[in-house]
């Protein structure tokens, strides 16, 4: 089951039966089966704190993902600051809903083990990122 709730924002204006079709097929493309994934869409304080509190991070990021994965089902929490995502959308000449998109299937791919903090990591995760955006525009 894949749940999205918000704390101190609204809800994003996502199609969540879309969403949550498109999240079970990347994840089955990878081997692995949707267990019980929550996001929590917030403001850049409450990701700010959460990133202290739970990782000793002390920077604004635009996700957080808490994986609880048991062996190919796919568990966890995804805690998504929309304001990060606004910024980095700008940033970066993206439409928002792109971003949001990039984002939220983004902790999905760290669920289904691509790491991106290692030498070499960043790029094979920006194209999972990729070969999974192309998925939801079909």
């Amino acid at each position: 089951m894949i749940t999205y709730n918000t704390d101190g924002v609204r809800m994003p204006k996502i199609k969540r039966r879309e969403i949550s079709a498109w999240i079970k097929a990347v994840a089955a493309s990878y081997g692995r089966k949707v267990g019980e994934v929550g996001y929590m869409f917030v403001n850049d304080e409450k990701i700010l704190e959460t990133n202290r509190e739970y990782l000793g991070h002390d920077y604004y990021t635009d996700i957080i993902t808490f994986d609880y994965d048991e062996a190919d089902r796919i568990n966890g929490d995804l805690v998504i600051s929309l304001d990060t995502v606004r910024t980095n959308a700008e940033k970066f000449g993206k439409n928002y809903d792109e971003e949001l998109h990039r984002v939220i299937i983004h902790g999905i791919l760290h669920l289904c083990g691509i790491n991106d903090k290692g030498p070499g990591e960043r790029e094979i995760m920006e194209a999972a990122e990729d070969k999974a955006l192309a998925m939801l525009k079909q």
